[in-house]
């Protein structure tokens, strides 16, 4: 029987489509989630079987900060599953390519996605575009340096704390590679809380009066803490609109009573937390990991919303198999983005340029990976000028 992909309509549709995806991923604790109140109307695909949904993909509405400041508008892809009966034969292709036909008709320039494995999303144009790693923070050893910034006042919310109080502080948020968190997204972080018998602790951080930041922290292994040698709190989101909030949040962790180790689940890979402490050796970093899986869907209207260094202008050759639209050479400058009939000095797919476009990967290193055609040498110099950042890129949020 052919596999129809369409949208879900219904609550018992949308709801089908979400145990579909909860099925696929197998290690997930949302069995009885109504899924209506963490989706978003219209947007929830699903492949049926007949009248049995065997496949879904879902995504949000939001935006991504790019370099140089701008917020695009952005689908944050999620929910993708399918059944373990119904593998192979296609069905993902067929929801991936619907879906990003359906950004491109409503205007969304660009989509990212958290990937459950690291082998299936390149082949739809997704790139890895920033990277994280974690931390674990020895408290006895972690003093801060005198240079780092007091930070404002703290607060605990831990009883009083609501998702619009916290997206109120991270809706401001202006780093690269940030997205916007919809609601759906606050309301299953609320109900993943409510869920754990582990309580979470809140703080927010106010500097002047003005909230500018928050940590949510749980603590590890309740049953043996107080006989454990290593009592840990891990971190699962760290906000900081500003270094003062920062330094106040850090002074907060590193001050508890009954800590031996912070651990920070997720970091962007130049965070300042290593070079803010006496002892280096107190902090230990994880190994890298991807975080943000990036696809470009418009690519004008992408590289026309960021931000370039000085330097010379460059052609870009891009291909994309299942956007056409995008098939072309784009002249890149400082000042100027736009499509031209002339020879490229670069030619590469798309998910290559995904992963350059936030200036978490250099073109150079992609370049000595072979996944770029070079048809001019000093292009790829030039090119690496241009999409130069000051710092990594980080999204922070998983969905």
């Amino acid at each position: 029987m052919s596999i129809e992909v369409r949208p879900l309509t219904t609550p018992d549709e949308v709801n089908a489509g979400f145990r579909v995806f909860l099925r696929a991923m197998i290690g997930l604790p949302l069995r009885d989630l109504d899924a209506t109140e963490v989706t978003e109307p219209g947007r929830y695909l699903g492949a049926l079987d007949g009248d049995e949904i065997v496949g879904s993909a879902d995504s949000y509405t939001s935006w991504l900060v790019v370099p140089g400041g701008a917020r695009v508008p952005h689908a944050a892809v999620t929910h993708v599953g399918v059944l373990p009966t119904h593998r192979r034969r296609g069905i993902v292709s067929e929801l991936i390519a619907r879906q990003l036909r359906d950004v491109a008709a409503g205007g969304e320039f660009v989509a990212s996605l958290c990937a459950s494995e690291a082998v299936i999303y390149e082949r739809f144009g997704y790139g890895v575009a920033t990277s994280a790693h974690s931390a674990r923070v020895s408290v006895k050893r972690a003093t801060l340096r005198a240079e780092v910034p007091p930070g404002g006042s703290v607060r605990l919310v831990d009883r009083s704390v609501t998702s619009e109080l916290l997206d109120g502080i991270y809706a401001q948020a202006a780093w690269t590679g940030a997205i916007r968190r919809p609601d759906g997204w606050w309301r299953l972080q609320q109900v993943l809380r409510e869920a754990d018998p582990v309580t979470h602790y809140v703080v927010v951080h106010s500097t002047d009066g003005t909230d500018d930041g928050y940590v949510i922290y749980r603590p590890e292994n309740i049953g043996g803490w107080f006989t454990s040698p290593e009592k840990t709190v891990t971190v699962t989101d760290f906000v900081a609109l500003t270094d003062s909030a920062r330094a106040g949040l850090w002074r907060h962790l590193f001050s508890l009573d009954l800590v031996d180790v912070v651990a920070f689940d997720s970091l962007a890979l130049d965070d300042a937390l290593p070079l803010a402490v006496v002892d280096r050796r107190s902090v230990t970093l994880g190994s890298p990991h991807d975080e943000t899986w990036l696809r470009l869907v418009d690519v004008e209207a992408a590289l026309r919303a960021r931000s370039f260094g000085d330097e010379d202008a460059v052609v870009l050759g891009v291909r994309d198999a299942l956007l056409p639209t995008n098939d072309g050479n784009y002249e890149i400058g400082p000042k100027l983005v736009s499509r031209t009939s002339a020879a490229p000095d670069l030619t590469v797919d798309v998910a290559t340029l995904a992963a350059a476009y936030l200036g978490g990967t250099r073109w150079r290193r992609l370049a000595a990976a072979g996944r770029v055609a070079v048809h001019s040498p000093e292009a790829v110099r030039r090119i690496d000028a241009l999409f130069a950042v000051d710092s990594q890129p980080f999204a922070g949020t998983v969905f």
